[in-house]
């Protein structure tokens, strides 16, 4: 068979298999998120808010480390979902609206979890640096355009995908979980692009690329 056909026949089969044992690749980087913000808690810090929160699987777990969380979410459905999903959490409010710049230095934690690349980069970014409270953090597990220069992420998240798929949900599934039915969009901007833009407005900001095709950056706000 040639070298072609080979490839596009793995493709299919690792496809296939996504298909059958769908997960998030987001719920790899919650503890990452949740490391930060037990971080901010130990410093004092009690208001987070997660713009673009979907079903609210974060939420649930960021109420378990600070007293005060917000979630911002765009679609209705999803908004509600989350809505309901928190109701027994008297520290939750879900709001159903589109993210928009927040009061000066009024929350000690914001998350962005593959949703950031839904808003323009540079005017979020303006707008939490001033929203974040001496010491407050902000936490970004984002999407970036694939290039040539991911290649090696690439290649590795396209192999580990199906075997993180199998062990995580090994039962065949026969349709998405709620929270990976939320409205996507593909990201428009590189890695190195996303990079130079924290770094500029957020100077000490730390980025780097992670598996499945997702990025963290991490910045605190000098006291």
């Amino acid at each position: 068979m040639a070298a072609p056909a080979v490839v596009s026949t793995a493709l299919r089969t690792l496809d296939a298999v996504n298909a059958h044992h769908p997960w998030s690749h987001n719920d790899v980087y919650a503890p990452v998120v949740l490391h930060h913000a037990r971080r901010v808690a130990a410093a004092g810090g009690t208001r987070a808010v997660d713009v673009g929160c979907g079903t609210g699987n974060l939420l649930r777990q960021l109420a378990a480390v600070l007293p005060e969380v917000v979630g911002v979410e765009p679609d209705e459905r999803s908004a509600r979902l989350a809505a309901s999903a928190t109701s027994d959490l008297a520290g939750v409010q879900v709001r159903h609206a589109a993210f928009e710049p927040l009061p000066e230095r009024s929350v000690d934690l914001v998350t962005f979890v593959a949703s950031l690349h839904h808003m323009p980069l540079e005017p979020t970014l303006t707008a939490v640096r001033a929203a974040l409270r001496p010491g407050g953090r902000l936490v970004v597990v984002g999407r970036y355009r694939d290039t040539p220069a991911d290649r090696y992420h690439s290649w590795a998240s396209l192999a580990l995908n199906p075997l993180v798929g199998l062990v995580r949900h090994p039962r065949r599934a026969t349709a998405l979980p709620p929270h990976m039915t939320c409205p996507v969009r593909e990201p428009q901007e590189s890695f190195d692009q996303i990079a130079a833009t924290v770094r500029t407005v957020l100077p000490g900001a730390r980025i780097r690329r992670g598996l499945f095709w997702r990025y963290v950056a991490v910045w605190t706000a000098p006291r």
